[in-house]
C-alpha cells in the first residue's frame, strides 16, 4: 500500500503533467457577467466508431472540386436542443453511450479592449471544443462548468463551434462504470458567449466571519497579477463603501465591521445587494450571511441547533424523462421539496445546475452538494484522484458564495481501505482550503446491527475527519428487520451530528397490496416501512437529520423489473408522473411535527 505521502507526491507529478488544452478554472458568477447566449438549436452528427476525429469533422469541409466529397455533413441531419440530453430528444439515442459531435454557428461583434470566454455550464462526460476548425481545449466531468478564453480565435461573423461530447462510463471516471441513475449525455447546461474587460474580477467570495455575527470576510482575486489596483466592495443595504487593494499576484482581501445584519436562514432567507468593482470592471449579486458550526452533536445555524428535514432528488424532470437544465425546472422540483415541507435539500449524487442552487437559496433551502464519488471508485489511481480534486474544486468556486450551501460532500458508500482513507483525506484538505466556513460529511452504508450488544453500529475510523456523519440505510428493504423497530436503538459516531440521508423502498404509485410484502411493490408496503423506520429514528440520540430516499421516481438502468420498474427506480415519494404516495403523507405529517418541535 502507497504511504501518504507517496499519494500526494504522485498527484503532484500528475498535475506537472496535464498539457495547456485542459479547461480553464471558472470566473465567479456566470449570469452576473456580459454573455451572448448560445442556447438553442445544435446541428449533430452520431459517431458510433469514433470516426470524427481521424476524418477531423470539426473543420466541417465543404466539396470545392468536381472529385471532392465527404462523408460526413452537420447540415441537413439532426437538431437538438441544448441545453439538453440527446438520450431524451430522440427515441433512438435512449440508450447510446458514446461520441455525438456539436455544431452550431455565431456571430460575435468585436469590441477593442474586451476578452471573450466560452463557458460551458456543463457537458457530460468527456468533451473536447474547437473553434473554426481549430481545437480550444478539453474537460472531463459532467457535472460542474469550465471555460476556455477565445479572444484571438472568434472572427466578426460566421464562427463555427463544435463539441465533441463522449459520455461513455469507464473505470477511472468519476462516477465509475455503475451508478444508480441515468447516464444522461449532451450539453445538458447553458452555452455562453462571455465578454469580458481586459483585466476583470476573476473570482470572490464574500461571507460572514465564522466567528462572528457582524464582520464580512471578502477575498478577490483579479484576472490578471499586479499590485496597487483598487477593488471597492459596496453592500447599500448595509451602508458598507470599503476598499482595498491588491498584491503582487492580483488579490486583495479584507474584514469589515457591519451594522444592522439580518442573517441568512430556512425561515427568512435574507439577501443582499453586494457590487464589487475594480479598475474597468463590475459585477453584482445577491449574497446572503449566516454562521455555521458543529457543537458536540449539534449543527447549530446562527448559534442555534437545527434539525435537517431534508429530501434529495436528481436533476431530472421525470415527466419529461430528461436533464434539468432550465429555471422552470428548478421551480418544479423546489416546489415539491417546500410542500413536503423540507428545510434542506441534499443535491445527489453530484452538484446540480445553478439554477436549482440559486432558487432553492432564494426559497430558504439549506443545501447539500457532493461530487459523485459513488461506490465502485478507483481509489488507487492517481489520476482518479486528481480529477476528483479539480471537479470539487469546481463545484466549491462556483458556489461557495451561496450562503444556503451548508455541506460539503466527499463520497457516498465507499469502503474502507488505506487508498480510499488517503483518497478522501485529500479532497477534504483540498475543500477546507478553499473554504472553511461549511461542514464536510460523507454518506456511508456500512451500519450493521451487533447480535451480541443488540445495536446498531459502524466501525470505520475515518468518520473522525468529517464535521458530520451521514448513513444511508435501507432497513426494511435491502435489511430485514433483526428486531422491532422500537427496539433498534443505534450507538453510530457518537459525539458527532449524525444523518440518515437515504431510507425507504420502491413502490408503484396506484399499487395496492399487503402492507408486509416487499414483493408486492405496493403504496401500502413503502407506507408501513416508512412508519416503521420513523419509529427507529427515535432511538437515535444524535440524530440531527434525515432524508429520505427519494422525491421522484428517477430513471435508472439498474432497475429490471418489467412490470413494477420499466428501467425506474421506484423510491420516489412522488411517481414519474408527478402523482403523491401515501409514503409522502407520513412524511409532510412527520416534518410538520418537527418544524413544531425546534421552533420552540
Amino acid at each position: 500500500m502507497k504511504s501518504l505521502t507517496q499519494w500526494i507526491l504522485a498527484l503532484v507529478l500528475t498535475l506537472s503533467a496535464v498539457g495547456e488544452s485542459r479547461s480553464q478554472g471558472c470566473m465567479t458568477n456566470l449570469y452576473g457577467r456580459e454573455r451572448q447566449s448560445l442556447n438553442g438549436k445544435w446541428n449533430v452528427l452520431v459517431d458510433l466508431y469514433d470516426q470524427g476525429r481521424k476524418n477531423r469533422i470539426y473543420e466541417n469541409r465543404q466539396p470545392q472540386g468536381k472529385s471532392d466529397f465527404y462523408e460526413y455533413a452537420f447540415e441537413g441531419g439532426l437538431r437538438l436542443d441544448v441545453p439538453g440530453d440527446w438520450n431524451s430528444q430522440t427515441p433512438e439515442l435512449m440508450f447510446y453511450e458514446g461520441t455525438v459531435w456539436y455544431a452550431r454557428r455565431f456571430d460575435a461583434p468585436q469590441r477593442a479592449g474586451r476578452r471573450l470566454f466560452l463557458h460551458f455550464g456543463a457537458v457530460n462526460y468527456r468533451c473536447r471544443v474547437y473553434l473554426n476548425g481549430e481545437p480550444v481545449g478539453e474537460h472531463e466531468g459532467g457535472f460542474t462548468p469550465f471555460q476556455f478564453e477565445v479572444t484571438d480565435r472568434v472572427r466578426e461573423n460566421g464562427n463555427l463551434l463544435v463539441v465533441e461530447v463522449n459520455n461513455r462510463r469507464s473505470v477511472d471516471a468519476i462516477p465509475a462504470l455503475a451508478f444508480d441513475w441515468w447516464n444522461y449525455g449532451g450539453i445538458t447546461r447553458d452555452v455562453s458567449l462571455v465578454s469580458l474587460p481586459q483585466t476583470f474580477i476573476d473570482r470572490y467570495f464574500v461571507r460572514l466571519d465564522t466567528s462572528s455575527a457582524d464582520r464580512i470576510r471578502v477575498d478577490v482575486a483579479l484576472s490578471e497579477a499586479g499590485a496597487g489596483t483598487d477593488v471597492r466592495l459596496e453592500i447599500p443595504e448595509l451602508k458598507l463603501d470599503e476598499r482595498m487593494t491588491t498584491d503582487a499576484r492580483g488579490r486583495a482581501s479584507g474584514l469589515f465591521r457591519v451594522r444592522g445584519l439580518e442573517r441568512w436562514s430556512p425561515e427568512d432567507p435574507r439577501l443582499y445587494r453586494v457590487i464589487l468593482s475594480a479598475g474597468g470592471d463590475r459585477v453584482e449579486e445577491q449574497i446572503g450571511f449566516r454562521n455555521l458550526r458543529v457543537e458536540g452533536e449539534d449543527i447549530l445555524l446562527n448559534d442555534r441547533p437545527i434539525f435537517l428535514r431534508s429530501i434529495s432528488f436528481h436533476e431530472e424532470i421525470p415527466q419529461r424523462r430528461g436533464r434539468a437544465f432550465s429555471e422552470a425546472d428548478a421551480v418544479m422540483l423546489l416546489s415539491e421539496a417546500r410542500a413536503l415541507g423540507c428545510n434542506a435539500i441534499r443535491l445527489a449524487h453530484y452538484p446540480q445546475n445553478e439554477y436549482i442552487v440559486r432558487l432553492a437559496e432564494r426559497m430558504g433551502f439549506l443545501l447539500w452538494e457532493e461530487i459523485p464519488v459513488w461506490q465502485g471508485i478507483d481509489f488507487a489511481n492517481a489520476e482518479t484522484l486528481d480529477k476528483a480534486r479539480r471537479m470539487l474544486t469546481e463545484m466549491v468556486l462556483r458556489d461557495r458564495n451561496r450562503c444556503a450551501l451548508t455541506f460539503w460532500g466527499v463520497a457516498n458508500e465507499t469502503q474502507p481501505s488505506e487508498p480510499r482513507n488517503a483518497f478522501l483525506h485529500e479532497l477534504i484538505t483540498t475543500c477546507r482550503g478553499l473554504d472553511d466556513s461549511r461542514l464536510i460529511v460523507a454518506a456511508f452504508d456500512l451500519v450493521r446491527f451487533d447480535r451480541e450488544r443488540q445495536l446498531f453500529v459502524m466501525n470505520d475510523p475515518f468518520i473522525e475527519e468529517l464535521d458530520v456523519v451521514a448513513v444511508n440505510k435501507y432497513m426494511g428493504w435491502y435489511h430485514p428487520w433483526p428486531l422491532t423497530p422500537d427496539r433498534a436503538v443505534w450507538d453510530v459516531a457518537r459525539g458527532k451530528p449524525l444523518v440518515i440521508s437515504e431510507f425507504g423502498g420502491e413502490a408503484l404509485y396506484g399499487q395496492h397490496g399487503p402492507k408486509d410484502v416487499a414483493s408486492s411493490w405496493s403504496e401500502e408496503y413503502q407506507a408501513a416501512l416508512y412508519r416503521d423506520n420513523l419509529r427507529m429514528f427515535e432511538n437515535i440520540p444524535n440524530l440531527r437529520g434525515v432524508s429520505p430516499w427519494i422525491l421522484f421516481d428517477f430513471r435508472s438502468p439498474f432497475r429490471l423489473h418489467p412490470t413494477h420498474q420499466e428501467y425506474w427506480n421506484r423510491k420516489g415519494l412522488v411517481s414519474d408522473r408527478g402523482e403523491r404516495k401515501q409514503a409522502w403523507y407520513l412524511i409532510r405529517d412527520y416534518y410538520e411535527n418537527l418544524k413544531t418541535r425546534y421552533a420552540k
